[in-house]
């Protein structure tokens, strides 16, 4: 078993899989918990060698009982923004990418991890991914939190010159159908137009940002991937990355995209935002690219027009 997934039939765990079956990688065990009819899906159509549940995955490592890989892709996940159960958090996002990374690191496999951006909180301590900021950063929900937790063990640990982490920006693209709420504003806006010729768009409450202008960095999934593998091969890197386009746009932006895709008329409605999650709302986000770029990573991102035309035309309009 050359690398494990976990997570690897979720969202970006399986656009991982899929861009690594491109490379001729099928020497792979995906971990995930099958859950939902579209994860079921996501897994058809890639090559891996095992498939484990989550549970199952969780106690083998604990056992020593896994082939040792030489990647551990860590990409699975609680990744709902809404979750208010903290010990929940604190078990699956914290103590078991804890107990993997250990496992990982004891055996010498490369170990790669996904944080988060949303360990930013609200931005006023910009989005810089220097280490040694993380202990001066407020996140806004316990998704956030339990993300943040691990990011800064990691850093009081040492273990950072070693392994990777990856704060996620807002990533959109194939194979999320199964996150519901979670999914992204592009695929929800594309179902939206589909059913009500409509886009609604939160207002803003903040004076500076009218609304539809809230500014978020979206990156289309294969870009992320192309990040993700990259910096698991850089073998001499370690430490944590943002993982951006390190252009933010409006959420206005991003609902013309859809509709220009889907050749459609814009028709945008602000509606109010839900009163639980006002002061928990990000009102902009920007990768600092800083640190990626001196690695030597020197790809363009595919634009937001681009990517969600790509993503509307090549995928969405022909789902099943």
């Amino acid at each position: 078993m050359k690398i494990i997934v976990t997570g690897g039939a979720g969202f970006i765990g399986s656009n991982l899989v899929s861009a690594l079956n491109n490379r001729g990688e099928t020497e792979i065990l995906i971990v995930d918990h099958l859950d939902h009819p579209r994860k079921r899906a996501n897994l058809e159509a890639l090559k891996y060698e095992r498939y484990m549940d989550k549970e199952e995955f969780r106690e083998a490592v604990q056992k020593q009982a896994i082939p040792v890989p030489e990647i551990v892709f860590h990409l699975g996940a609680c990744t709902s923004t809404l979750e208010n159960n903290r010990e929940y958090l604190y078990e699956n996002n914290f103590l078991y990418t804890r107990e993997l990374c250990l496992w990982s690191i004891k055996h010498n496999a490369r170990f790669v991890y996904a944080s988060s951006a949303s360990v930013y909180g609200d931005g006023s301590l910009g989005f810089s991914d220097d280490e040694k900021l993380i202990s001066s950063l407020q996140p806004l929900n316990l998704y956030a939190w339990s993300k943040y937790l691990f990011d800064k063990w990691a850093m009081e640990e040492g273990l950072l010159k070693i392994i990777v982490g990856i704060r996620y920006f807002n990533v959109y693209g194939p194979r999320e159908d199964h996150k519901g709420e979670m999914r992204s504003v592009v695929n929800k806006a594309y179902d939206e137009i589909c059913s009500t010729s409509r886009i609604r768009l939160f207002k803003s409450y903040r004076q500076e940002y009218r609304d539809g202008e809230q500014k978020r960095d979206f990156i289309y999934v294969r870009d992320a991937v192309d990040v993700t593998l990259y910096l698991a091969e850089q073998r001499n890197v370690g430490g944590i990355f943002n993982c951006g386009t390190g252009l933010p746009r409006t959420w206005l932006d991003l609902a013309y995209a859809v509709f220009n895709a889907m050749s459609s008329e814009p028709n945008i409605v602000f509606i109010d935002m839900p009163e639980q999650i006002r002061d928990k709302y990000q009102y902009y986000t920007c990768a600092d690219l800083t640190k990626l770029r001196a690695t030597g990573y020197k790809k363009e991102f595919t634009s937001l027009e681009e990517g969600v035309r790509d993503y509307v035309q090549n995928w969405l309009m022909k789902r099943k």
